[in-house]
């Protein structure tokens, strides 16, 4: 967690409270593929255009919705405790139910509506240095969390995604489905144990996503989801460091179409480091699913009848401040396979693949306010050899506090 804006104990010194919280705005131009050219790939992150055109303007929110979180933290008999929520809203117009599930084809964008309120965070957690750290709540999942967090476009936009479109979410993609898959936040209990040497683990279950596939209707799950994350921090001298990590995920889907039963186990693992010297910042992430899907967990994971997708991808980055000025560009695929021969036969343009890649500016005009510049080339690819692109710029300001 960051340093808390506001920082507050009670008067018998039993509790310490916190706020803390960013809002981020920018202007988001897309150049899409235009109507008479774009092809149908299904799962692609490039935008397509209209018959009234292939360029789009919208102002919203970039990678992250504007957040007000409050944290509360004790210790009481030797045991640090805390509580934490976090509040996301956003900027966009969002009258179609989710803040980042609009419904598709619904005109939410219109006079007389409002934002959307995310409730992402919600839980509490209990330890010390000697016996580790348990979570329970709702809080960003393992799997894939190094890599969202540590993109550069978290402060900016990347890739646009809704804002492509006639009706924007709180969020645009940043680097989401393109070299990663969005880590989510999930109901979940976990253990994390002491730093020993640098080594730190954690294992824990959380309640089991409905894939998006399924074209029948998602049972309910016998076992949790399970999910674990290994981390080594080596210290290089100052505040030069290597990071490195590996997390898993493992869940059984189950569903039913008709009268027959369809599941299968999907699972996941992936591999980051982190290399920061002096004024320079990289990171590789790679990560290889079975029946995980692409972009979201559990999007296109299967054909539909059990049999899994495999999936995998990658995310290079690199980055260096001269001062204030921060340069940064970031290049990232996301890959998407059948599941069997029947599969391809059916869904001749699924993805292939997404790719991009993601120059940036960075200037802190003070040490809280940054303004920012991106400009992302995106492409699709589909297994049928077709492909499409899109161009998204993007120019706005990050206020954390």
């Amino acid at each position: 967690m960051p340093a808390a804006a506001i920082d507050f104990t009670t008067l018998d010194n039993e509790w310490t409270f916190s706020v803390n919280g960013n809002v981020n705005v920018d202007y988001i131009f897309s150049s899409c593929e235009s109507a008479s050219k774009a092809n149908a790939v299904a799962g692609g992150l490039a935008c397509s255009g209209s018959q009234t055109g292939s360029s789009v303007s919208n102002i919203g929110n970039g990678l992250l919705p504007a957040a007000l979180t409050f944290g509360v933290a004790t210790t009481q008999m030797g045991y640090d405790i805390s509580a934490h929520f976090g509040l996301y809203p956003g900027i966009a117009t969002n009258d179609g139910g989710s803040p980042n599930l609009q419904q598709t084809g619904a005109n939410t964008n219109t006079a007389l509506g409002t934002t959307g309120l995310d409730v992402r965070q919600v839980y509490l957690t209990f330890g010390n240095k000697q016996i580790g750290t348990f979570l329970l709540g709702r809080n960003f999942g393992l799997f894939g969390f190094d890599a969202i967090i540590n993109d550069m476009t978290i402060p900016g936009v990347g890739v646009g995604g809704s804002m492509s479109g006639a009706a924007p979410a709180n969020t645009t993609l940043g680097s989401i489905g393109l070299g990663y898959i969005y880590v989510d936040t999930l109901a979940q209990m976990d253990y994390t144990t002491p730093d020993y040497y640098g080594f730190t683990a954690t294992l824990g279950i959380y309640d089991p996503l409905n894939s998006l596939t399924a074209p029948g209707s998602s049972e309910p799950k016998t076992t949790p989801g399970f999910h674990g994350k290994l981390t080594y921090t080596l210290p290089l001298g100052g505040a030069d460091k290597l990071y490195l990590s590996s997390a898993f995920i493992d869940q059984k889907q189950k569903y039913l179409i008709g009268a027959t039963d369809y599941s299968y186990n999907a699972f996941g693992i992936d591999a980051f480091a982190k290399l920061d010297i002096a004024a320079f910042e990289g990171i590789a992430y790679y990560y290889h699913g079975s029946g995980l899907g692409t972009t979201g967990l559990f999007v296109l994971s299967d054909d539909g009848l059990g049999g899994k997708r495999g999936s995998s991808g990658y995310l290079a980055q690199a980055s260096y401040a001269l001062g204030k000025l921060k340069l940064g560009v970031n290049y990232g695929v996301s890959r998407l396979g059948y599941a069997n021969a029947a599969d391809q036969a059916a869904v001749p343009t699924l993805l292939a693949s997404n790719s991009k890649v993601t120059a940036g500016l960075y200037y802190s005009l003070t040490k809280n306010l940054t303004l920012l510049s991106e400009l992302s080339d995106v492409r699709t690819k589909a297994h049928d050899g077709d492909s499409n692109r899109s161009l998204n710029f993007n120019v706005g300001a990050y206020l954390s506090f």
